[in-house]
């Protein structure tokens, strides 16, 4: 039976997850709306340790100040009772229609202008209720038609406005960091900032980008056909893995945000043993919220809404448990050994040799057998399978 879930696992809901009416493109809500808060102890009940929310999943589009700093105070009130932490803020650039055309890459310089308000203002906001990420989902950074964005100058506008919000971050002392969101397409045709490298790539041409990382999500990196857990290794690797969404993705199609593990699961199994164990010969790790991005089917009801909440939870503890048994399985250690996932982490170059050193080692070249060492049996198909019988043993 696996375990309740406690604070320490830091299991953390966006509000328009549990939130969603389940409304698509081809069918009308099959759930009511609740008042935002109305959420809350459902979720502190199931095991969550934190919420999320983009603005408008608090406080409608356009709402007057008086509306906005009620709306706000109500459900951090409500958060603080259910003993919930609001651990991250974002703001929503694409449901309205003024943002069709996207946020901060709109060709139209009064929707970029009025969109980096709308996030500034979001900031103080995040900063006041104690959050410490701030993500940048930029679902309607993109087009459709290749004619239709000049991507060169896009970049620039991205750019500056990701940098003035590094900037007002850091000249208000905020301790808040920004957390990119990496997605291919949907809404858009084709979104900018379409994978983790891509993302990568932007961010080192930032200002102010020691204070901008990542925010990787399982079913939008598998949507372009990649591996989540390479992803969030490499976004650790750079130092720039602030925050993570974990869901369930089925190949390439749709954004399915199905549970966490319902899509590839030994995908799932080796995202959860790098969150949980680290790189096998150790290296930088990831402690931030366990963060779940997911929607409850359109077919379930708020029964099913509340089972789907804690079947991630459930999901990820079963395979934080099998991982934790893989790692400390004596076989798996000999594979690890064997197969030289271990020897990886020696340098080519030993400590103090020089590329002349390299070049006059006979043993490195001339004297090498390659033929010998091309026949040597790697070993991986041996350690994969034992991965699978810890995961389903």
């Amino acid at each position: 039976m696996v375990r309740t879930p406690t604070p320490d696992d830091k299991f953390s809901f966006g509000l328009w997850t549990v939130g969603w009416a389940a409304q698509d493109q081809f069918g009308q809500a099959t759930r009511p709306a609740l008042d935002p808060t109305e959420y809350l102890p459902h979720l502190a009940e199931a095991g969550a340790w934190g919420v999320t929310f983009h603005d408008d999943d608090v406080v409608p589009f356009g709402a007057d100040d008086a509306t906005r700093e009620k709306g706000f105070a109500d459900f951090k009130k409500a958060a603080d009772a259910a003993g919930l932490t609001i651990e991250m803020v974002t703001t929503n650039l694409f449901s309205h229609p003024v943002f069709k055309d996207g946020g901060f890459t709109a060709n139209d310089r009064s929707v970029r202008r009025f969109g980096l308000r709308k996030v500034i203002r979001n900031v103080d906001l995040a900063a006041s209720l104690g959050a410490t990420t701030f993500v940048m989902w930029g679902g309607r950074e993109g087009s459709e038609y290749d004619g239709a964005k000049d991507v060169n100058a896009a970049l620039d506008r991205y750019r500056e406005g990701v940098d003035t919000v590094a900037a007002y971050i850091k000249e208000q002392g905020y301790d808040l960091k920004i957390a990119l969101e990496p997605k291919p397409n949907e809404p858009r045709g084709d979104i900018l900032l379409p994978t983790v490298g891509h993302a990568l790539g932007f961010i080192a041409e930032l200002e102010h980008g020691d204070i901008v990382g990542l925010n990787p999500e399982t079913g939008h990196e598998q949507m372009a056909g990649l591996n989540y857990t390479h992803g969030i290794a490499q976004a650790l690797w750079a130092d720039k893995l602030f925050h993570i969404d974990l869901n369930g993705q089925r190949s390439i199609k749709y954004d399915q945000d199905l549970v966490f593990g319902h899509g590839d699961l030994l995908s799932a199994f080796f995202t959860v043993d790098l969150i949980e164990n680290g790189f096998p010969g150790g290296g930088p790790t990831y402690d931030g919220p366990r963060h779940f991005d997911y929607k409850p089917s359109r077919t379930e009801g708020f029964e099913g809404v509340w089972d789907s909440a804690r079947a991630n939870m459930e999901t990820y503890l079963l395979l934080a448990e099998k991982a934790r048994a893989y790692r400390a399985d004596p076989e798996v250690q000999e594979a690890l050994e064997s197969s030289g996932v271990l020897e990886l982490s020696q340098p080519t170059l030993g400590e103090g040799e020089s590329l002349s050193d390299l070049l006059a080692d006979r043993a490195a070249f001339e004297d090498f057998d390659a033929d010998t060492v091309g026949e040597r049996n790697a070993g991986f198909v041996h350690l994969n399978q034992l991965a699978i019988r810890h995961l389903i043993g």
